[in-house]
């Protein structure tokens, strides 16, 4: 028997220590509601639970965009609503000067006042419709592609070997395009062909314009021209082509112009807003066009119906059909945008979800350890209270 050292007390304080940490860190979980407080909780859950938690506010965001991408249309929209309203007015004043018979001169000069009148506030529309100071209907709603083209004689895509070549996206850097097959393919299909081989190459070097290069084909009687476009570029931003090895090879096989081994340049991108961020990573975005609506683009500027009232029949008749196509286009790109708001609101649920189930405490199942660790809280120290008193049995063999 000793005195100097009580192992049982030590035992029964090393466990009522552990049994305090563990209610601690019950405590701590149910007074939370997360199972994972700190990274030494479950430091794989935390990595995993972060991932999806910038992923649930990307698609908040993305969702909110989408909500924007809609009032955008909205707005644009209705001001072409009555746009078509006028024209529609004006076709009927034409149609009503075109009627001779029981018209003079004077009516038709009156009809034409209004008709003026209409004119002037379409062009009004068109020029100061705009959602957060962005113009919406004068054209320039819309980046507009940049371009670069060049011609080769049609059916030579079975040309010489060689014909690497470079592109450089908005000096990002110069991405070599390997050699493409285009043996024995048609002028659509040496452009697609061409097109993917672009985006892989831009893919594979993690350029963000990776998948907007498009490339045409245009057949003509004696040549073929290629035209590439890149989507995304703003005002003043370029791309350029070079050779990567043979620039005589690569002008016979592709045809792009002259070639030199220093660059082609392409014409710049026009235009200002137009993409939406629809998703939570890099490459998930919308691009909105809006033609313009000036009596210029609609083709009113001279409409008379003094003179001519046949004929502006006609012509406000093709206008009244370009902005009902524009009107069905925008109608499209807000019931894609609702399909898009649709879509991340269930991607969002279920990320959620997801996360919760990682981050979350288990209320009942907590609530469960809570109770043992409590006891087992208890009973420690009521041990340790009775392992303290066996060294005072000492004092019996000292009387």
């Amino acid at each position: 028997m000793r005195i100097n050292q009580n192992s049982l007390a030590i035992n029964a304080y090393r466990n009522l220590s552990t049994n305090s940490v563990q209610l601690g860190k019950s405590l701590e979980k149910l007074s939370s509601g997360f199972r994972i407080n700190r990274a030494a909780d479950d430091a794989a859950g935390l990595v995993i639970s972060q991932n999806l938690r910038a992923q649930i506010g990307g698609l908040r965001q993305a969702t909110r965009n989408a909500q924007d991408g809609i009032s955008v249309v909205q707005t644009a929209e209705g001001a072409l609503n009555e746009v078509h309203s006028m024209l529609e007015r004006m076709r009927s004043l034409a149609v009503q000067a075109a009627n001779s018979g029981s018209n003079g001169a004077t009516a038709r000069e009156a009809a034409q006042a209004e008709i003026t009148e209409l004119k002037a506030e379409i062009g009004r529309i068109a020029s100061s419709t705009e959602f957060g100071g962005v113009k919406l209907l004068d054209g320039t709603y819309g980046v507009k592609s940049a371009s670069s083209t060049g011609a080769d004689a049609a059916g030579s895509f079975a040309g010489a070997a060689g014909g690497n070549f470079t592109i450089d996206i908005n000096g990002t850097g110069a991405v070599t395009v390997t050699d493409v097959a285009t043996t024995g393919l048609s002028a659509d299909e040496a452009a697609a062909a061409l097109q993917d081989a672009i985006n892989e190459a831009l893919s594979d070097a993690g350029k963000v314009y990776a998948g907007d290069v498009s490339v045409r084909a245009n057949v003509g009687d004696t040549e073929t021209t290629f035209t590439i476009e890149v989507a995304g570029l703003q005002s003043g931003e370029t791309f350029e082509l070079g050779a990567a090895a043979d620039a005589s090879a690569l002008e016979a096989k592709y045809g792009f112009g002259d070639v030199d081994g220093t660059a082609v340049e392409a014409t710049a991108a026009s235009g200002t807003g137009g993409r939406f961020q629809i998703g939570a990573n890099e490459g998930d975005k919308l691009d909105v066009v809006i033609d313009s609506v000036s009596t210029t683009s609609l083709g009113i500027d001279s409409v008379d119906v003094v003179d001519g009232a046949e004929t502006a029949i006609t012509v406000l008749g093709d206008a009244i059909s370009q902005v009902s196509e524009l009107r069905g286009k925008l109608g499209a790109s807000q019931n894609r945008f609702e399909s898009i708001i649709n879509n991340l609101q269930v991607a969002t649920e279920n990320l959620v979800a997801s996360e919760s189930r990682i981050r979350d405490t288990d209320m009942a199942a907590e609530m469960t350890n809570f109770t043992k660790n409590q006891i087992l809280s208890q009973a420690s120290t009521a041990m340790l209270a009775q392992a303290n008193q066996v060294p005072q049995t000492v004092l019996q063999l000292l009387r």
